[in-house]
């Protein structure tokens, strides 16, 4: 059996040797020409209900060669059958939302709390005519309903980085299909598919890429599930620019390596934070069948003011995103969650004092100075001795 780390380098590329190249070639064309007019139409026909191939691309919208290397590659690392990707992460979730609800007639979604904020903010809204029901992870099944059409799931959560058992869910949803957010876990680390999910959702601005330098999103899935989504895809315009595809790819390579590396300093990180006087409590993964490691994302609450805390950090980039080669820190309350109501969002294990950190690439100990002095900066009441450090299990 190949593993992963090679399925990372080498997934996508099967078609280079014939080409003549090494690296992937970047295809900008914005339309091609097409002598037989006839065929062309035919080419077109195919790419409109959903073909993973035809005998020409016709147009960028349609289908880009660079793109579709990406996408072949990340099916590879997990395990689905096709891999779909979009201009970004709110446009994939879009799409999975509309080809599964709004195109199936079924407008009703149950979802499980916390998610990202982007994502909760469009299935409140109303934006795309469904409705959501929101549960916890145990209760999924009593949520269903006969016009439900998707499960909506995030493990690790974000930002609290709660964990879902994805068999229970599957198990509960019976026929309706799941999608699981993969995003902090990437497919180094979890792949959701073989645990049943229907759909896993990757924001490739953040790991996949990795290097904070391109926007995207992908879905991967079966292809009977993939033709509806590029039939989305198609209509809205909700493309990945070939340079896009080309840098996610390319991040590919390095995943494995990159999410060994954060998630060994995220550890260390997170078991000093929880010794931390200045510190509430600490979110960080436990071991769990359904994941493979403990991932590079540590979530905790201060006893001081976070904003301040922040202001503090000299090393640390105060950002939103996450899966960079820099740390970054957030404060959800003040961001990437700000859209969701408070009390929904406290009710779901995200209190005002929590902040998000995607430990990066740097020395762990140069992190952890920064963190350190801006922690023992902040006045805040010392509390009482004790262990602080709340391993998030699966549920």
């Amino acid at each position: 059996m190949t593993r992963i780390e090679t399925i990372a380098v080498h997934g996508g590329r099967d078609d280079l040797a014939e080409l003549g190249v090494h690296a992937p070639p970047i295809d900008l064309s914005t339309t091609y020409p097409v002598p037989d007019q006839a065929l062309g139409g035919e080419a077109l026909g195919e790419w409109a209900t959903g073909a993973a191939q035809a005998s020409s691309p016709v147009y960028a919208r349609l289908h880009n060669p660079t793109v579709a290397r990406f996408e072949k590659a990340l099916a590879g690392l997990e395990h689905t059958e096709a891999a779909v990707a979009f201009g970004s992460g709110m446009a994939a979730v879009t799409a999975v939302i509309q080809a599964a609800c709004v195109m199936a007639g079924k407008p009703h979604v149950v979802a499980v709390r916390p998610l990202y904020g982007g994502t909760d903010h469009l299935l409140s809204s109303g934006l795309l005519g469904v409705s959501t029901t929101y549960v916890e992870a145990g209760l999924v099944s009593s949520a269903i309903r006969p016009d439900t059409g998707l499960i909506v799931v995030e493990t690790p959560a974000n930002p609290n980085l709660d964990l879902v058992d994805i068999d229970h869910v599957v198990r509960q949803a019976g026929s309706v299909p799941v999608m699981v957010d993969n995003t902090f876990a990437t497919p180094i680390l979890q792949n959701p598919a073989l645990h049943g999910a229907s759909y896993v959702l990757h924001s490739g601005t953040k790991y996949l890429g990795g290097h904070g330098d391109v926007l995207g999103g992908v879905v991967a899935c079966s292809e009977a599930l993939a033709a509806a989504l590029r039939q989305v895809r198609i209509i809205t315009g909700a493309v990945l620019h070939p340079l896009g595809g080309y840098l996610l790819h390319r991040g590919l390579a390095t995943l494995p390596l990159r999410v060994e590396a954060a998630s060994r300093s995220a550890a260390v990180l997170a078991a000093r934070l929880a010794e931390h006087d200045a510190v509430e409590f600490v979110r960080y993964p436990s071991a769990s069948l359904q994941m493979r490691g403990t991932g590079a994302m540590i979530a905790f609450g201060v006893h001081g003011d976070p904003t301040s805390i922040v202001r503090r950090l000299r090393l640390i980039t105060p950002a939103v995103s996450l899966g960079s080669v820099d740390t970054l820190i957030e404060h959800p309350w003040a961001l990437t969650h700000r859209l969701v109501p408070g009390e929904e969002l406290r009710a779901s294990g995200v209190p005002e004092n929590l902040l998000r950190i995607s430990v990066g690439l740097e020395h762990v100990e140069d992190i952890w100075n920064d963190l350190n002095s801006a922690l023992c900066d902040v006045d805040y009441v010392k509390p009482s001795p004790g262990d602080y450090l709340v391993m998030t299990a699966t549920h």
